[in-house]
């Protein structure tokens, strides 16, 4: 054994990396799925096809489309992923400045995912163990038994402490072997004395006379005693199961001196390195008091701003946008809305003011009334008067009951009643609201009041209810179609409306029936109503994209008649409608009470008066429709 054998261990950071063994596969197999991802406010969620592969996170607009490349891709060897707090299903992945949200469809299919990315991150090496255990199975039992000036303080230049304790997990293996070894060693010298004494004394008793005096091959002799001896052969230093036992003591020797030396050079490591801990925890602390700082302050900029990006900002019952920023940023919204539908109003008023009149849009006069004297033309078949008595449909027992329930209590009087607050008075217009909560949910039930001259209340039915012309005076509708014809004056019909960010966007669905209520007696007014109330239907059911609405709401329209002078015949100067409109809507959702009431406070007035504009103009040039 030569005193100058080097130790056998590189202390190159390379050993510390995990190496690949033979039979050991070479990868994690490919994952993949539908998830959805966060696009930006105006498309929320989307349906992407993500693939997760060689410890990268890719995704694509459709599984169809993977050979034409991926639409974006993360690195997850830096990437921090944060399932969410309050959403089951959703989680979040973020490297540097960039932030994936993503959404499973259950909390089943997202805990796969994590695992998924996890088992892909280890796979890569970060948070392998494994190079530790690998670099201390490199000091071989031949490089243990070295001299103690081997393993002076100078042979370890270049090593890390992680080596030096790797080392010593290998010197603890060694000695524990040696021990073990030098113990049985001890056993069986014990054992061989034991027979050894056992023997002799049997033979000195049987034999104590027979020996002779003399030695005679060396092999017995006489004490000063008398007593005779038997001389056993020696013990040879390998006479016992073979064991070196001076090269084991050697070995011994030589290990703790390892690792006395190993343990002098880890303290001097540590007390080398106290300092520059030190200096790096003082670092450490101002770099984090100076990130706090900065938190702070970006918190509170951020808190100042009226537009903030991505999910956790929308609306929802987790949201970090408060109140009134929430007020601020959909009356925003709105404005912009407001100011487009402006240009498109002029642009459409003056391309018909360049384009005639077509002869065929036109009105046919229906209906008499106490001051006309003379017949009116037949009625056009495209316009409904009144239902037919036969006319029936699976809703007609709800419709009765929704009509009757409008004409007992809608029509009455609230202007003395202290539970209704007028909140805008307009000329002939009055808004009166009732604050009511149900769970937290805005319920008020608002209803209107006007008083629309040069139009009769069959009129403004019809424009109401019919969704020809729906497009042309409703600014908030995003799309709509009818699901359902129940008969001539009955549909159900389905739309959403445009979204306000950061409200989530709504969608209705509900029947829609216009009727005709005759008068009691010849001098009350007939009356036209369109009511519009919440249903269900198997070809509209709620989706996770926009929140169900439930509304109740009713269109009573009142014709009154003056009179024209002499023989003259009725024109729209002698007729006046009086509007009530009442509406009951449950928003659903999680918008703040404060933002419903004040949309409300201002969309409704500019609804009446943009939809009875929009009336009158229609009709200024067409014969009067009763």
């Amino acid at each position: 054994m030569s005193d100058n054998q080097s130790w056998n261990s590189s202390g190159s950071e390379e050993d510390l990396e995990p190496r690949e063994e033979p039979g050991h596969p070479v990868g994690i197999a490919e994952f993949s799925g539908v998830l959805s991802k966060w696009t930006n406010y105006i498309h929320g969620w989307q349906d992407r096809w993500v693939v997760l592969k060689n410890n990268t996170l890719s995704y694509y607009k459709s599984q169809d489309e993977t050979e034409y490349g991926c639409r974006g891709s993360l690195c997850l060897s830096k990437a921090v992923i944060t399932p969410h707090e309050f959403d089951e299903c959703r989680l979040d992945i973020s490297v540097n400045d960039s932030v994936w949200y993503l959404r499973a469809q259950d909390p089943e299919h997202r805990h796969q995912w994590i695992d998924s990315i996890e088992v892909h991150r280890a796979d890569s090496g970060y948070g392998s163990e494994s190079s530790l255990r690998r670099h201390g199975s490199m000091l071989s039992l031949t490089s243990a038994t070295s001299g103690y000036s081997a393993t002076s303080t100078s042979s370890f230049k270049g090593h890390s402490l992680r080596e030096k304790l790797a080392e010593m997990e290998t010197f603890r293996d060694i000695l524990c072997r040696q021990v073990d070894t030098l113990q049985k060693y001890f056993d069986s010298c014990a054992d061989a004395v034991s027979k050894d004494e056992l023997q002799r004394d049997k033979i000195v008793e049987d034999d104590e006379d027979d020996f002779p005096n003399t030695r005679t091959d060396g092999e017995f002799l006489h004490n000063n005693n008398g007593s005779k001896e038997k001389l056993f052969q020696s013990l040879s230093p390998k006479g016992i199961n073979g064991i070196d036992f001076k090269g084991e003591a050697i070995t011994f020797k030589a290990t703790t001196a390892g690792i006395l030396a190993t343990l002098s050079h880890c303290i001097d490591l540590m007390v080398k390195r106290e300092d520059s801990w030190q200096k790096r925890l003082d670092k450490e602390m101002e770099k984090r008091r100076r990130i706090e700082e900065g938190y702070k302050s970006a918190l509170n900029e951020l808190k100042k701003k009226s537009h903030f990006g991505g999910p956790d900002y929308e609306e929802g019952p987790n949201s970090l946008i408060n109140e009134d920023e929430f007020f601020d940023a959909v009356e925003a919204a709105l404005d912009r809305q407001d100011k487009i539908e402006e240009q498109c109003q002029t642009e459409k008023t003056r391309i018909q003011r360049s384009s005639p009149v077509p002869p065929g849009d036109v009105y046919s006069s229906t209906g008499t009334h106490r001051f006309s004297d003379k017949p009116h033309s037949q009625s056009s078949p495209a316009l409904i008067v009144r239902a037919p008595p036969h006319d029936v449909h699976r809703f007609s027992a709800e419709v009765e009951e929704m009509v009757q329930s409008h004409m007992t209590y809608s029509l009455q009087d609230v202007g003395g009643d202290a539970n209704w607050q007028l909140v805008v008075e307009e000329g002939e217009m009055k808004v009166y609201r009732r604050e009511v909560e149900e769970n937290g949910i805005v319920l008020d039930p608002l209803k209107a009041t006007h008083s629309v001259k040069g139009v009769t209340g069959h009129e403004v039915c019809h424009y109401f209810w019919d969704t020809t012309y729906r497009n042309d005076w409703e600014t908030t509708i995003e799309n709509f179609n009818v699901v359902e014809t129940l008969s001539d004056n009955a549909a159900i019909v389905y739309q959403t409306h445009k979204r306000v960010w950061p409200a989530s966007q709504r969608d209705v669905l509900y029947l829609s029936a216009m009727r005709k209520i005759l008068a009691n007696n010849e001098n009350d007014p007939d009356t036209w109503l369109v009511c519009n109330f919440s249903v269900d239907h198997e070809d509209a059911q709620p989706t996770n994209k926009c929140v169900r609405a439930k509304i109740n709401i009713a269109m009573i329209c009142q014709t009154l008649v003056s009179p024209p002078e002499g023989d003259k015949e009725i024109s729209r100067d002698n007729i006046l409608c009086k509007i009530t409109y009442v509406a009951n809507v449950n928003p659903g959702g999680w918008a703040p009470a404060s933002v419903l009431r004040a949309v409300a406070k201002r969309e409704y007035p500019k609804f009446l008066k943009r939809f009875t504009s929009y009336v009158q103009e229609k009709t200024a040039s067409k014969p009067i429709l009763f």
